[in-house]
């Protein structure tokens, strides 16, 4: 079993204070705040990582999917937005795909997409919000 880590550390109250994220790889380490999360300041914010994480896992469990069923994609780009509405709570995530694959049709890449959007290890643990997905082939 494979487990990873990442941590947070949080400074002041809510809407003063400050606070900063790491990976436990090292590979990222930066500032969050409520501005960064509820407005449009500077910095990064869970909603942002939790994307990046979907999106980042989406695309890799595509290209597994693809790939077992000998359609190898020459690359798969995808885009996730957190919508984080009042409460707060995470009310839609929306993803977005687009792959290079040789030899398939727009038809087979979306059913594949669409396997992908519930199988993939994060769309599984977010699986209580609602997630929208657009695919096509480039």
């Amino acid at each position: 079993m494979t487990i990873r880590k990442s941590s947070a550390t949080w400074k002041g109250n809510l809407p003063e204070g400050k606070g900063g994220l790491r990976l436990g790889s090292g590979e990222y380490e930066g500032a969050y705040s409520y501005a960064s999360r509820f407005e449009d300041g500077a910095g990064t914010n869970p909603e942002e990582l939790i994307a990046a994480a979907h999106a980042g896992c989406f695309s890799m469990y595509l290209a597994l999917i693809l790939s077992k069923a000998d359609h190898t994609p020459t690359q798969i780009d995808t885009t996730a937005k957190v919508h984080l509405g009042e409460g707060p709570k995470i009310t839609l995530i929306e993803l977005s795909t687009v792959g290079e694959v040789p030899g398939i049709d727009e038809k087979t890449f979306k059913e594949f997409a669409e396997q992908a959007k519930t199988g993939c290890p994060v769309s599984q643990a977010l699986s209580a919000v609602d997630m929208k997905l657009t695919a096509r082939l480039a």
